[in-house]
């Protein structure tokens, strides 16, 4: 069990690392499209929208690990 305490441990950390991260893709993409860059601000967007899913599956591995 102690290994499953451990994931567990992880999977916290990750899902708070990566919503810092999603955070910082949305700053970038408002730049992005002040700068004048829709493509790529669009992009950002796109990979902000794929972390919190991925935050979400992250919930999910929390509650198998509990």
């Amino acid at each position: 069990m102690e290994e499953i305490t451990k994931i567990g441990n992880l999977i916290e950390y990750w899902m708070k690392h990566n919503e810092e991260h999603a955070e910082s893709y949305m700053e970038w993409a408002t730049k992005a499209a002040k700068a004048g860059n829709e493509d790529l601000s669009r992009i950002l967007v796109r990979i902000y929208l794929e972390s919190k899913r991925l935050n979400r599956l992250f919930e999910s591995a929390k509650k198998a690990s509990s």
